[in-house]
């Protein structure tokens, strides 16, 4: 399992999907910085990364195009030797339901059918921990894990195991190819979306907080392992990305801080979360804007999971994660800078 030689060899133009979204975005710029040449895929409406450095972007060859587009997807493919599919919709909302499953999975099994169609060299296909499925208990996780069906599981993560399926069968066919398992991955993009509100939380001096455990990582290593996987010459196998295994209230204390502002004081019990998702729920009936807390989301906030990463940390020895409290810090350091004019 461990890389030898010079296996990437032959692999000079990586597609990737899913180029506009926070991760997909990190992993153009390693990719352009590597040398590689990159295409990436993008929705007609979907407005181009501005938190990564124009130079950057500009030298991505960029198509509209999407998973679910069949087409538009053998277009993308031509004269590609490896694609990187990091195209998904995260949510825990009921209304993006419908495009969730859709886009998870069936546009994995769509990005998965062309690359076997047009010989694609290697795939590394960006899953979630989600995908490894929750339990109730306090737990370390790895990727050992098997999933279960289980009321603990989100919607989200339910999308994200079927869509390895489709993976794990593209493999099977005799696609090369590897799965990242990235845990909440927290940096510097657009605090509007993802899990970078977290740090918009934190600003706005938001009092709540649980005692629930996560695991959480720097984004820029997520796509640093995902572009070192690529160029190795491992295959059918996955991996967790995970840094640090962190509290809730210990994230938003550590944001808090590095942005000057006051840190959560107020315990969220798990009557209290149940009771903020619903008075969510009544509020966006009357904003039309989608509620700050889901059922999913506030369950998923009590909940209390570790991760292992040791494997990943084994198959590359090289590879290092940056400390969870260096990565706040250094991202707190740019939102400052963008949001404090």
């Amino acid at each position: 399992m461990t890389p030898t030689g010079n296996p990437d060899a032959g692999m000079n133009h990586i597609l990737v999907t899913g180029g506009t979204g926070f991760l997909g975005a990190y992993i153009l710029r390693r990719l352009i910085l590597d040398g590689f040449t990159v295409t990436a895929i993008k929705r007609k409406d979907s407005a181009l990364p501005n938190f990564i450095d124009p130079e950057i972007i500009q030298k991505v060859i960029w198509l509209e195009g999407d998973v679910l587009d069949i087409g538009s997807l053998e277009d993308a493919m031509e004269n590609v030797d490896a694609v990187i599919h990091s195209a998904a919709v995260v949510s825990f909302h009921k209304v993006d339901r419908q495009k969730m499953y859709a886009t998870n999975i069936k546009g994995t099994a769509n990005v998965v059918n062309i690359a076997i169609e047009k010989g694609i060299k290697k795939m590394v296909h960006v899953s979630s921990v989600a995908a490894l499925g929750r339990t109730k208990k306090d737990e370390t996780v790895d990727e050992n894990k098997t999933w279960t069906i289980s009321r603990n599981n989100t919607h989200y993560a339910i999308t994200k195991q079927k869509a390895e399926m489709e993976m794990w069968r593209g493999m099977a066919e005799g696609l090369h190819g590897v799965i990242v398992n990235p845990s909440t991955i927290l940096g510097y993009g657009n605090w509007n979306n993802s899990s970078c509100a977290i740090f918009k939380n934190a600003w706005q001096e938001f009092p709540w907080y649980t005692n629930g455990v996560n695991g959480f990582v720097y984004v820029e290593d997520v796509a640093n392992a995902t572009v070192q996987l690529l160029k190795s010459d491992i295959s059918m196998e996955r991996f967790i990305i995970n840094g640090d295994n962190w509290s809730f209230k210990e994230v938003l204390t550590s944001m808090a801080t590095s942005f000057g502002k006051n840190p959560p004081s107020r315990k969220a019990s798990r009557l209290l979360g149940s009771l903020a998702w619903r008075f969510e729920k009544i509020k966006s009936l009357f904003t039309g804007q989608k509620p700050l807390l889901s059922r999913e989301s506030a369950k998923i906030a009590q909940s209390k999971t570790r991760f292992n990463n040791s494997k990943i940390t084994g198959a590359l020895p090289a590879f290092q994660f940056t400390p969870l409290e260096e990565a706040i810090k250094l991202s707190c350091k740019r939102y400052l800078k963008e949001h404090s004019r």
